[in-house]
């Protein structure tokens, strides 16, 4: 239980930075956001550091959880964070949620427990991992992860071309979350056995160090690509993937099997459904919606 509300709070806190980023990235221009400059300027707005302090919050949170359960266990939850951002939108920008988003929280949140209680994830230890183990699944993920973010910058300007380079921006970053999950979780282990020694002595804390502003500055630029409503859900979905991959295949954690896989596969289906449900609301993207209409504040 201390994992899972550490894994909840970390969600709600990744809300409140991804409301508060899209809002900064939103008013850059896509030819600016393609310079070095892009960091520099969202650092110049106030509202843009604020989702700074709320990362630092939600990392801190996360660590925590990963350090209590499984990876498999925990990384689920973080989608809860799309439903926690509209609430949070909702609230800045004095709007309300219709019975289609609040259906969609409700379903996310039920196929998210049937998806969780089917698995039953528990046991392993990613400080027992094998180095191989651990350079097979990285070089896997930072692959795949580079194809995407290589179709997504060479993909030739077009309607059509421009309305997916969102998703591959998304696929990429969200396996780059997933990746630091599970080094965060090594890291974690590693202080739980041997303390701040522990920390200093493994090499995925300098792994950590290196991928993590560089899984930063794709979010930015994810964020900067186009609207949540392609994004999100390719970001909100990817992240679980790679953790049960890593957790099952590196880690050693259990999971149920038989039967119980066909109520994992209908809770992530579900989840799924409900995740491009909540990212067409207004409140997650830049269409016009009926209160700006009328003078009210502008979604972000």
């Amino acid at each position: 239980m201390v994992s899972v509300v550490l894994a909840v709070l970390a969600a709600a806190a990744s809300a409140v930075a991804a409301v508060l980023q899209r809002k900064a990235a939103s008013t850059e221009s896509r030819r600016r956001a393609a310079g070095p400059g892009l960091l520099l300027d969202l650092a110049c707005k106030p509202v843009w550091l604020g989702g700074v302090a709320a990362i630092v919050v939600g990392f801190g949170l996360h660590a925590a959880a990963l350090a209590t359960g499984p990876i498999i266990l925990v990384q689920p939850i973080l989608v809860l964070e799309l439903g926690f951002a509209l609430l949070f939108a909702a609230a800045v920008f004095h709007s309300r949620l219709h019975t289609r988003e609040w259906t969609a929280i409700a379903g996310m949140t039920v196929g998210l427990a049937l998806l969780l209680f089917s698995l039953h994830p528990s046991g392993g230890d990613p400080g027992t991992a094998s180095a191989a183990a651990w350079a097979v699944g990285i070089a896997i993920t930072l692959a795949v992860a580079g194809l995407f973010g290589w179709r997504a910058h060479r993909s030739p300007d077009s309607p059509r071309t421009t309305a997916r380079r969102p998703a591959y921006l998304g696929i990429a970053t969200g396996l780059g979350f997933g990746l630091t999950a599970t080094l965060v979780a090594a890291v974690s282990s590693a202080l739980t056995d041997r303390g701040i020694t522990g920390v200093l002595t493994t090499w995925q804390t300098y792994l950590l160090v290196v991928l993590g502003p560089l899984v930063f500055f794709s979010l930015q630029r994810t964020l900067q690509a186009g609207r949540l409503v392609v994004s999100q859900p390719a970001i909100t979905l990817t992240n679980p993937v790679v953790a049960f991959g890593f957790g099952v295949g590196i880690f050693g954690e259990d999971v149920r099997t038989g039967a119980w896989l066909i109520g994992a596969l209908a809770g992530f289906a579900l989840v799924a459904g409900c995740t491009v449900a909540l990212a067409r609301s207004p409140l997650l993207h830049d269409a016009p919606v009926a209160r700006a209409d009328r003078g009210g504040p502008p979604s972000v």
